[in-house]
Order: C-alpha cells, then sequence, then structure tokens
C-alpha cells in the first residue's frame, strides 16, 4: 500500500480517534490518506492551539493525543506544545511534514532541522526514511510517549517517503504491566510512617489516576492523615474531605506550610521537582517518602530517603493493608491549620464589589459548576486564586498547568476537554493577556459546535508580572495594555458574548452559559487590587500567628 495509508493504518491500530492541526503541502499524501479513515481531522487557526488540544487529550485519556504540521514554520509553532506536554507529563505525539529526503526539490527553502530541535523537548523524536519503517516507529512512539513518565515524541514524515509503496505490515500495540514497588520498600516506608509523630501526605500531578486516587481516599479514610495538594494533584481526593488541608498555591507562607513545617514524615504521592516544590528539604529535619512509577530526581530541595518505585495504586493499596492508626500519632497542630484555613478561605466570599474581587469570582464558578465538570486554566494571577479557593471533587476537575506555566492552553484545552466528556460542563478562565494568544481558536470552538464557556478577565495587564513587580518593590513599568471589545471579537467569531456589571449578572451570564449550547464569551472585569494585601501579607501574617 501506499506509505501515507500505513501510517494512518498504524494511527488507527494505536486507537487514535482525532487528528488536530494544520496541514501544508508534505503533508498531502497523509491528508487524503486520512480522508478515507476513521480518523477525524479536527483543522485549527494555529498549530499551537492543536498542539495544545493533543496534549490535552492526552492528559485526560491517558492515550496520546496526535497533531500534525507542516515543516518549517509549520513545525517550529509545535515547540511551545512540545514543551508543555513534556513537563506536565501529557502524552503526545506530533507529526510535522518535511522535503523530499532523496532529491532536493527547491535547495533550502523553509528546511529547519526539526528532530534535532524537538531532542531536547521530547522523549523521541525521529525522521523516517524509509516507508518500511513506519510501523516500528509509530508504534514505538506510542510506546515512549505513554510509558513512564508520559510525554511528548515526534515523527518527521517526508513527502516523498509519504508517497513511496511498501508490503510491510501494521505492528499491533503491546500490553505493558507497570511493574510493582520492592517488597523491602513497602516495608521501610510501612516503618517510616509508623514511627513518625506527625505524618502528613502530599498529592501531586502523577497520582491523577482513577486508581490512584480511589487507593489515596482509602488510605486516608483508614489511617486518617491529612493531605494537602500540590496544584497540579488538586481533586485526586475530594478536597470537601475532612483532613484536606489546603493546596500549595503559594510558594511560602500560607497555613499549609505551617503544617509542612510541623510533619516529621511527608508522604509524597506523584510530585516530582518539575512541578514547583511545595516544600524545600532541610537535612535531618523530617523523613521524605518518594512514592511514584519512577524514580527520585536529585536537587538540591529534594532528596529523598526512602523511594517507593512502582505502580503507585498498587503501592498505596499495600501501604495501606500494612498500616493501622496509631496512639502516638498528633495531628492536634494540623487541626488548628485546618481551622485557620476554612476560616480564611471563607473570608470576602460575599464581597460584592464590581470589578469582582477574585474571591467571590472562584465561588460562583464553584456554585455553577458541576462537581465532575471540568475548569480549564490559562496562566495568570487567577491561577492562584482558583489553587487555593476552588475545592475540586474528582480528579482532572481542574486542568492547570504548573509545570511548563504557558500562557494560551486555556482554551484550547477546554477545547479538547469538551471533546473527551461532551456531556460534562467546560469552562475555560483566561486573563486577557493569555486569551488573546489564542483567541482565533474560539472559530474552532464554533465550528466543531463546542458548547464551552469563556470566561475573560480584564484587567488590562500582565497581572501576574505585575503582582511579583509590586512584590519585589519595583514601581510598575511595562505591564498595561488595551484590549479588545471581547464581546464584539466573540460575536464576529460566531459565539455569544457577554458583559456583566454586578457579581449577580455575571452569575446570571454564567448559569445561561452553561445550560445552552454553543459558545458563550464573558468579559469579565476584575479587580486584583488586593492581591499583594492578601497573598504577600495577610496570609503571611496570619498563619505565622498559629
Amino acid at each position: 500500500m501506499k506509505a501515507s495509508d500505513l501510517f494512518v493504518r498504524a494511527l488507527e491500530a494505536e486507537g487514535v480517534q482525532y487528528v488536530f492541526g494544520i496541514p501544508g503541502e508534505e503533508n498531502l499524501d497523509f491528508l487524503e490518506s486520512l480522508r478515507t479513515s476513521t480518523i477525524k481531522l479536527i483543522l485549527t487557526r494555529h498549530e499551537q492551539g492543536a498542539g495544545f488540544m493533543a496534549a490535552t487529550w492526552g492528559r485526560l485519556t491517558g492515550e496520546a493525543g496526535v497533531c500534525l504540521a507542516t515543516l518549517g514554520p509549520g513545525a517550529t509553532n509545535f515547540v511551545t506544545p512540545a514543551a508543555y506536554a513534556q513537563l506536565g507529563a501529557m502524552p503526545m505525539l506530533m507529526i510535522t511534514g518535511q522535503k523530499p529526503v532523496k532529491a532536493s526539490k527547491q535547495g533550502h527553502f523553509q528546511i529547519v532541522d526539526i528532530v534535532d530541535m524537538m531532542k531536547p523537548l521530547t522523549k523521541y523524536t525521529r525522521q523516517i526514511v524509509a516507508s518500511d519503517n513506519i510501523p516500528a516507529r509509530v508504534r514505538e512512539a506510542f510506546r515512549r510517549a505513554h510509558e513512564e513518565r508520559p510525554g511528548a515524541v515526534h515523527l518527521e514524515l517526508p513527502e516523498d517517503i509519504a508517497d513511496e509503496e511498501t508490503e510491510v505490515q501494521v505492528l499491533k500495540a503491546s500490553h505493558v504491566r507497570r511493574p510493582v514497588a520492592d517488597e523491602k520498600s513497602i516495608v521501610y516506608a510501612v516503618e517510616a510512617i509508623t514511627n513518625a509523630k506527625r505524618p502528613l501526605l502530599m498529592v501531586g500531578a502523577g497520582a491523577n489516576r482513577k486508581t490512584t486516587s480511589k487507593m489515596l481516599t482509602e488510605f486516608v479514610d483508614k489511617l486518617g492523615i491529612p493531605f494537602f495538594t500540590t496544584q497540579m494533584g488538586k481533586g485526586v481526593i475530594d478536597e470537601a474531605h475532612p483532613l484536606w488541608l489546603g493546596n500549595a498555591a503559594l510558594s511560602d507562607g500560607d497555613f499549609v506550610h505551617r503544617a509542612i513545617e510541623k510533619a516529621d514524615c511527608i508522604i509524597n504521592c506523584g510530585h516530582d521537582v518539575i512541578e514547583k516544590p511545595p516544600f524545600f528539604m532541610r537535612k535531618g529535619l523530617r523523613t521524605v517518602i518518594h512514592l511514584n512509577f519512577f524514580s527520585a530526581e536529585v536537587d538540591t530541595v529534594y532528596f529523598p530517603q526512602i523511594e517507593v518505585v512502582g505502580d503507585m495504586a498498587n503501592s498505596i493499596w499495600r501501604l495501606k493493608q500494612r498500616l493501622e492508626p496509631q496512639a502516638h500519632w498528633d495531628f492536634g497542630y494540623f487541626n488548628q491549620v485546618r481551622d485557620a484555613l476554612n476560616k480564611h478561605l471563607a473570608l470576602r466570599s460575599d464581597d460584592e464589589r464590581f470589578p469582582i474581587h477574585p474571591v467571590k469570582m472562584v465561588g460562583i464558578i464553584r456554585d455553577e459548576v458541576d462537581k465532575n465538570g471540568i475548569v480549564c486554566l490559562d496562566n495568570g494571577m487567577y491561577k492562584l486564586w482558583f489553587a487555593r479557593y476552588y475545592r475540586c471533587h474528582e480528579p482532572n476537575t481542574m486542568l492547570l498547568d504548573n509545570a511548563l506555566a504557558t500562557m494560551g492552553a486555556g482554551l484550547p484545552s477546554a477545547m479538547a476537554a469538551k471533546m473527551v466528556y461532551p456531556d460534562r460542563k467546560v469552562v475555560a478562565v483566561a486573563g486577557d493577556g493569555g486569551f488573546m494568544m489564542n483567541s482565533q481558536e474560539l472559530e474552532t470552538a464554533v465550528r466543531y459546535n463546542l458548547n464551552i464557556a469563556v470566561i475573560v478577565l480584564r484587567d488590562n495587564a500582565y497581572g501576574m508580572i505585575k503582582w511579583k513587580q509590586s512584590g519585589m518593590g519595583f514601581e510598575t513599568f511595562g505591564m498595561d495594555m488595551g484590549n479588545p471589545d471581547f464581546v464584539k471579537l466573540a460575536e464576529a467569531f460566531g459565539a455569544r458574548g457577554w458583559r456583566p456589571k454586578s457579581t449577580e449578572e455575571f452569575r446570571q451570564n454564567l448559569r445561561q452559559a452553561l445550560a445552552e449550547p454553543g459558545v458563550d464569551l464573558i468579559e469579565l472585569a476584575i479587580d486584583y487590587s488586593e492581591n499583594h494585601a492578601i497573598l504577600n501579607k495577610e496570609i503571611k501574617e496570619l498563619s505565622k500567628a498559629m
């Protein structure tokens, strides 16, 4: 068969349902093969949007999302999504085109060495130089993308190779079981937890799996050990659980950090140092147990004394089976932390000012979105408010990026989330800066009839950096900007636009947007004036007084 047909059949054999992207002339053989395939092409307005959608598909399903671009500028637009998927442990395959490799017809026009460019950004990158290699290359790319730790892979298909004839067959996907942890590591962990006085559980992004979530909930329920989450670990255990101590949204100085300081044994489940560390280790102060699919990457701030490496759900189950609550465990201080945190989280929840206060904004969204609804955040100041104040009840119901922390991913990730879970309510939240980086994907969302609500927080500035600038005592400089009329912009793309003038009007607009089909954009004016006073001063002062 034709090599491009073989490539598409190899994708079908891997269970691929969608290819997100923008084809070019070097992809036309592949595109023709895709036309008669069971795989659907989702044509986007920018390769970056396609990459974010593919990465989010991988994040939510555990199966590699696939995106497509042409050579040169199309392929270079995949750089940020590649880093996004790689740092965030999201399985994703990027396919790019290339000029003929056997006989040049246009010199070096548009040619960039994409394979070399992708090497530091992916787990695996190859140019396909013979059609007979396609089955093995595709199978290996998917194997690498899915293998712990998941991430980005890349294949380059030159146009002359795509046009070749071949008689080789597709390789079937292999079934791999994750290895379980060594018995002695379980014994060491049980001993450390049993002997501790104030054990504390930390839940990170790697635990965001259904079975792991179930085992962790059972672990906490049986043993009564309090827990907190990293930003990307939100929802692994229901944050309405009475033992939840909060989220490590801030780098330090929050109530949860006071609990961390008192803990003498931290069970670190599913976190690695790519996500901003929620605590720094200091020699001799506490025992840290690294529990993950892969061994710890030792850093000056992270050097765990015990490592339990293997399938996490199995490891947690084995620990739960061997552990019993201990009479000498003392969680009295942790209980004080929880009470103080809950009291602080309730402050300003009835603030009716407009432009809206971040606490009120988060509260309204939490009220209007179902427990299994998905909120997809872009990157900006609001991410800290959501991480701290928005309680997640199920895994992967808040998609935020605390690894690459890139702007521009919020809208595309919401679009992919709606494709994975068409029956759930999906909300994208972006700042005016981040939204404008991929606002063109509103047209894609409208064209594919994706029912999503997009909230654009308008403060006419790059708010996160402005907050940092203020926190460092600098004068405001270089952060303010203008904006288009977002309501008219939404309407120009075929979406509905809303501009509420009060907190109650925002609630009604959001409720209507979630109830009716179609794409809705809500331009929401937000008041960030208390960022420094609350996040840098108030929280630290109150928690320090405990």
